[in-house]
């Protein structure tokens, strides 16, 4: 379980979610968070898609609702920002940041990776950390071709129900990527085990990440 110095276990948090396409963020952390949404019920998520447009936003919004059905408190935001192109997109995006960094004070934040090659996420990335300069920020993993994972010094142990539960959530709410070769169980299933080794999870299942800055 992820414990936080501010507010102990079943205590109410406030999470930011950041995503750049409409996957992202349940790739990258969908365990973690259904995990945290049950241990501290009652917490407030706000969830922010960027590249989200036509059928993907209808995916986005789906999944995002059933994924936090625990979270009595919930704003999604859905962007259509062009898939590919953030950086020449990058005035609007980081207006869009200065938005949120006014009107939201979160306990964490979850992020795409400095290691990140998709020139979409590493934005997100760059505008996060500009933005919330005095915050808990986690930044997850996206498997891909271009073979950016590294090592995380963050982990999240997860049981085998939550991370079963991840594979399953993917695969059902995200139907127009199941015919990239990566979109599958057993790619998932696979990260979250390799994870689960490095840090000793009982269950032998974990979600990874990286934190470039915690005060304890």
């Amino acid at each position: 379980m992820l414990q936080l110095s501010r507010l102990p276990a079943g205590d109410r948090l406030h999470l930011l979610c950041l995503g750049a396409h409409s996957d992202d963020i349940e790739i990258g952390c969908g365990g973690t968070i259904l995990q945290l949404l049950r241990d501290h019920p009652g917490s407030r998520v706000t969830w922010v898609v960027l590249s989200a447009a036509e059928h993907r936003r209808e995916e986005a919004e789906v999944s995002a609702a059933a994924l936090l059905r625990d979270a009595p408190t919930t704003e999604i935001v859905l962007e259509s920002f062009r898939d590919g192109y953030f950086p020449w997109e990058g005035a609007g995006i980081k207006d869009l940041f200065e938005s949120l960094g006014s009107q939201v004070e979160p306990d964490l934040i979850f992020t795409h990776s400095l290691h990140d090659r998709h020139q979409d996420h590493r934005l997100v990335q760059e505008l996060t950390w500009n933005t919330f300069r005095n915050h808990l920020i986690l930044e997850y993993e996206v498997p891909k071709y271009d073979g950016d994972l590294a090592s995380p010094n963050v982990f999240v142990p997860l049981d085998e129900r939550t991370a079963a539960e991840k594979a399953r959530h993917l695969l059902q709410y995200f139907p127009s990527q199941r015919d990239r070769h990566w979109f599958s169980a057993d790619t998932f299933n696979a990260l979250m085990r390799l994870r689960g080794i490095e840090c000793r999870s009982p269950s032998g299942l974990a979600e990874g990440f990286y934190c470039r800055k915690m005060i304890l």
